[in-house]
């Protein structure tokens, strides 16, 4: 079952197309990296999914439920005041900024929250919660005194109070220091496979999603790019062997049979891209005996920020679902 699927999802500001006609699917028990340039529409499409922004059009599913009409949860609550979708599904968010309120601790800011959804027990789930990210020895200590990662692990605790099924976070790396980004990466990953949440991250932070995510998903211009496993990305990043000949059809099928356990890919201007093969100068002295003109025959590593990148400015247009 996907946690979040979304069809031509599309949502236009005055004359501009901020997320078009975008296809994605989060599966459930993925932790999804949702990469993209600032102003691709990465926030955008999770304040859609978290029912703060409403859609232009397209269709967009929680679960495998619909939202309504007008962009807002075909929600009720259930006996502790949860927000539920159809299936008792839940969501929980820090998009953007915790929303904290300054003056109250945080064991006070989780009880608002906690309050505000009618919670039974609301002060055993709000120690509960602490404990959880890790705040149980700074809990009556004002929210104003906070660092900016002790404010980060509250906004996480905040969403947590629903016990949501799905968790979206945006840019939870910003402003950490190494020691709040780790916290945070732990965080994230306890949540996960400790408690099965599916979570999707937006970041910048590219060494970070690669040690947490399982799933990837690179925006542009509004428009889904490519979405792949983690294992995908691994294989794209290896080092290869790079191609062209005077016949790439004919050298792609000479390849393949003098080398079955290898794996290539077709790229554009008629390079072909070869992985698993452990001894270049014996794919160079087949390709010799082959009688092929051999154009470019280049042997490279590709590094997994510049893959990224080189994604996120368009530089490949093929849509791939994982």
């Amino acid at each position: 079952m996907h946690a979040i699927e979304t069809r031509a999802l599309t949502k236009v500001y005055g004359h501009k197309r901020v997320v078009d006609d975008l296809d994605l699917t989060v599966n459930v028990g993925d932790i999804y990296g949702f990469v993209g340039k600032n102003g691709a529409g990465k926030s955008t499409v999770m304040k859609m999914v978290d029912s703060l922004v409403t859609p232009t059009s397209g269709q967009l599913l929680l679960f495998g439920s619909p939202l309504d009409a007008s962009g807002g949860t075909e929600a009720t609550s259930d006996q502790n005041g949860r927000q539920a979708f159809s299936g008792s599904r839940r969501v929980g968010s820090l998009i953007e900024s915790p929303g904290l309120v300054p003056g109250l601790s945080a064991f006070d800011n989780l009880m608002a929250k906690a309050r505000a959804l009618g919670i039974v027990d609301a002060k055993s789930r709000c120690s509960e919660i602490l404990r959880l990210v890790g705040l149980e020895h700074a809990d009556k200590k004002h929210a104003k005194k906070f660092s900016q990662g002790m404010k980060q692990r509250l906004g996480i605790g905040m969403a947590l109070i629903g016990s949501p099924d799905l968790l979206l976070l945006d840019e939870p790396f910003n402003g950490l220091d190494p020691e709040g980004t780790r916290a945070m990466r732990t965080l994230i990953l306890r949540l996960n496979q400790s408690f099965g949440v599916t979570v999707m991250i937006s970041s910048h932070v590219l060494d970070q999603l690669d040690r947490m995510a399982t799933r990837y998903g690179v925006i542009a211009n509004g428009r889904m790019i490519r979405q792949m496993t983690a294992e995908e990305v691994q294989e794209e990043c290896r080092e290869s062997l790079q191609i062209r000949t005077s016949d790439p059809a004919r050298t792609l099928a000479q390849l393949e049979q003098a080398f079955p356990r290898a794996r290539f890919r077709a790229e554009q201007d008629g390079i072909l891209r070869m992985t698993g093969a452990d001894d270049a100068q014996a794919v160079a002295n087949a390709l010799h005996g082959f009688d092929e003109t051999i154009l470019e025959f280049n042997q490279i590593s590709r590094d997994k920020e510049d893959y990224f990148v080189a994604l996120m400015e368009g530089g490949s247009h093929h849509v791939q679902s994982a």
